[in-house]
């Protein structure tokens, strides 16, 4: 790590801003004019991009909330509750949203939109009361929720914009830690294994378009290139096997799969946090230590093949 550099500092490098937080060069973006249409706009998306990632069915329209609020206090049971609990974080998001909405339509028509004004208020409250809800939501992938992406919406709405910014800049580095740490893990467990020695280059190489993926804006010119290459990088990973190396025994063909599948999970973990942009701490240290099981696994089948 480089404690040379401040948190924070920016500088160009090849031709482009970046800043510098958790010995990561983040790529910088112009932060909009700090007006109520803005928010709107920055929320909008931030909502969109959250129900794009958690479990499907809790995308509840606003105008259903008492609704969902009342099906959520009456619910006993605990499973049962979870998903109605985060039926009414969705529903509290998208009334969030509408009144914003209506707000901006009235500074539109030349109305003064106050921040103590009422609808201002009742906007933070469903905010902030979604996200009291968001430990009840899983990702789409069924694995642990993401709590930041549910704070992210209160958070643009209660800060200036650049602060906003800011942290999400704080936070991509974290991620891009993350991809890194699941990457090491990958490569440390399969590189010695006969099947899937020469993996390293095509690991690397996916997390390099990982990073690149999570800290480009969908709005980026570049965003071509960053996402073909994405998505041809881990189709490269998953690919490459040693066919040469294809042990004869069932068992042992049968541990090859276990790990083509693993390995195709990590793809895919890696991938969840790349899109969502943020960390998946549980869901990633539980990944590297299947790794670890299986490379275990494989050692005391390369044993028994010696006795």
């Amino acid at each position: 790590m480089d404690n040379t550099v401040p948190e924070g500092t920016r500088r160009i490098i090849d031709g482009r801003e970046r800043v510098f937080y958790s010995d990561y060069w983040v790529k910088t973006y112009a932060v909009p004019e700090d007006t109520l249409q803005a928010k709107r706009k920055l929320i909008g998306a931030l909502t969109r991009r959250l129900f794009n990632h958690v479990e499907h069915g809790i995308n509840i329209p606003g105008s259903r909330l008492n609704e969902a609020r009342k099906s959520y206090e009456d619910e006993a049971d605990p499973e049962r509750r979870r998903v109605k609990g985060a039926m009414l974080a969705g529903a509290l998001f998208n009334r969030a949203a509408d009144i914003f909405t209506k707000l901006v339509e009235l500074q539109s028509v030349g109305i003064e939109i106050q921040s103590d004004n009422a609808l201002m208020r009742e906007c933070g409250r469903c905010l902030q009361e979604a996200l009291g809800l968001g430990r009840l939501v899983l990702h789409r992938s069924g694995e642990e929720g993401i709590d930041e992406l549910w704070g992210e919406p209160f958070k643009a709405f209660s800060i200036p914009l650049e602060d906003f910014y800011e942290s999400r800049y704080v936070k991509i580095a974290l991620t891009l830690r993350d991809i890194d740490r699941t990457a090491e893990a990958i490569i440390a467990n399969f590189e010695p294994l006969p099947c899937f020695a020469g993996l390293t280059p095509h690991v690397r190489a996916f997390a390099e378009a990982a990073k690149s993926k999570t800290e480009t804006l969908r709005t980026d010119h570049e965003i071509f290139d960053v996402w073909t290459s994405f998505v041809t990088a881990g189709e490269r990973l998953c690919a490459h096997l040693n066919d040469a190396a294809m042990p004869e025994g069932i068992e042992d063909q049968h541990l090859v799969a276990d790990g083509r599948h693993l390995l195709k999970r990590g793809r895919d973990l890696i991938s969840d946090i790349t899109r969502a942009r943020t960390p998946m701490p549980k869901s990633s240290q539980e990944y590297i230590e299947k790794c670890q099981a299986y490379a275990a696994r494989c050692a005391r089948a390369e044993s028994r093949a010696g006795q």
